[in-house]
């Protein structure tokens, strides 16, 4: 075999041996496992902390059911987060105010509770934005989640009359009691600017449902001038005015995750 034939064949088995790692090359990839998921056990862990990460359920609708000395509220609660620790909400709430001096009680004979002196009815509808910061992240663990809030915003104290006075021939006064819902359309839209500072925590590890307490102090002064609340019931005269109408409230959180 002269030097041309060898080369020849030399050419044609190099080609065949290229052609056949070719083929095993392209029938192991055909035959290649896919990585898995990001969610499988290799990848345990990935999820997020808190429901307030920002990169699972960033976003928070919440009730709040408010207790305080002056009664009872009702609210609602949008946050938004910004980093794992850190986000910001808008809340509106509405509640009762009274004068810390009213004393309430209850006769027998109508079946229904009586404040003497007591002139007027208030409810406070705070519209407030703030922002609200965990704590303790590393350190405590995830089923208690504690925080910082504050807030602060436009406030409408509402005035309402509780009692009708009516002035009789000797000069005296009488009342008759306004029933609730009949004295929301006899009201007064009163505005100022309030705010709050607090502290809470959120319990639980499902991540989609939101359960809390917190623990609030609010501050909600009438730059105008005080609201009478009380009369004198001798001679129908203001007695006492109310200008505080924000206090300690404890709020009970209730929502969802999304």
């Amino acid at each position: 075999m002269n030097a041309r034939s060898r080369l020849f064949v030399l050419l044609f088995a190099c080609t065949g041996w290229l052609f056949s790692t070719t083929a095993v090359a392209q029938d192991a990839r055909r035959h290649w496992d896919p990585a898995p998921p990001r969610d499988s056990v290799t990848h345990a862990g990935a999820l997020p902390e808190d429901p307030t990460s920002p990169d699972k359920y960033p976003n928070i609708w919440s009730l709040d059911v408010m207790l305080s000395n002056d009664g009872f509220g009702l609210g609602t609660i949008y946050r938004r987060s910004v980093t794992s620790d850190l986000s910001w909400f808008l809340s509106f709430s509405i509640s009762e105010s009274k004068d810390e001096r009213e004393v309430e009680y209850y006769d027998p004979y109508y079946g229904v509770p009586v404040t003497p002196g007591k002139l007027n009815r208030f409810l406070v509808l705070p519209l407030m934005a703030g922002v609200q910061y965990r704590l303790f992240r590393d350190d405590i663990v995830d089923t208690f989640r504690p925080y910082i809030n504050a807030g602060a915003g436009p406030t409408m104290v509402y005035m309402m009359p509780y009692v009708n006075l009516i002035q009789q021939t000797d000069g005296s006064y009488t009342s008759e009691q306004v029933e609730y819902f009949k004295s929301l359309g006899k009201g007064q839209p009163h505005y100022t600017f309030g705010g709050f500072v607090g502290f809470g925590a959120n319990f639980g590890t499902t991540r989609s449902n939101i359960f809390g307490v917190n623990f609030r102090y609010y501050f909600t002064y009438l730059l105008s001038g005080g609201l009478p609340s009380l009369y004198d019931e001798r001679t129908g005269a203001v007695a006492a005015t109310k200008e505080n109408f924000g206090g300690f409230v404890i709020s009970l959180n209730v929502g969802m995750a999304y």
